[in-house]
């Protein structure tokens, strides 16, 4: 049995995660059935969304599918290049605010939302060690990108292989530290 945060483990975790997700959603059902009423519509809907954010988690672990969570202020150009990356083979997708972060997510971030962060936003984004875009090239979001522990810093408009190679790059990174 794997420990730790070795991929082993990730993945059985994940599994445990999915199942328990699917058996519960089950015995909604199944109590829904017996009762003689319909389907808990909603419940079954959110567990149904968990339940696949869990499927994504597995196929991460398992497949060493990379995921990357694209935040920036311009939502067009974020979804696009989420759009390129999921060509590329990335599990990407873009937010114009921050979520919680799942296991191994590569953050591209921009730099103009740091603004619009709490503390603990902040710290999130440090501890993710993003992938900085921006379209400043002044010492103060160099020094901004320094603050957030950027692994890379990357200036608009910015080349879906340069940024690709930057994630293999945090990938790689983040596999040798475990």
């Amino acid at each position: 049995m794997s420990r730790g945060n070795e991929p082993g483990h990730e993945l059985e975790a994940a599994l445990h995660r999915l199942r328990s997700t699917l058996a519960r959603m089950r015995a909604e059902l199944e109590i829904a059935q017996s009762d003689g009423q319909g389907p808990p519509v909603d419940r079954v809907l959110g567990d149904l969304g968990e339940a696949l954010q869990h499927l994504g988690d597995v196929e991460s672990a398992a497949l060493a599918i990379v995921p990357v969570l694209v935040l920036d202020d311009d939502e067009r150009l974020g979804e696009l290049t989420a759009r390129g990356l999921r060509r590329l083979g990335y599990e990407a997708e873009s937010a114009g605010r921050l979520r919680a972060l799942r296991p191994r997510e590569v953050v591209v971030f921009d730099l103009s939302l740091s603004d619009s962060l709490d503390s603990a936003g902040l710290a999130a984004i440090r501890a993710a060690r993003p992938i900085v875009v921006t379209g400043a090239t002044d010492p103060g979001s160099r020094a901004l990108a320094e603050e957030l522990d950027a692994s890379d810093y990357l200036v608009k408009p910015v080349e879906l292989e340069g940024l690709a190679a930057a994630i293999k790059r945090r990938s790689s990174a983040r596999d040798l530290q475990g």
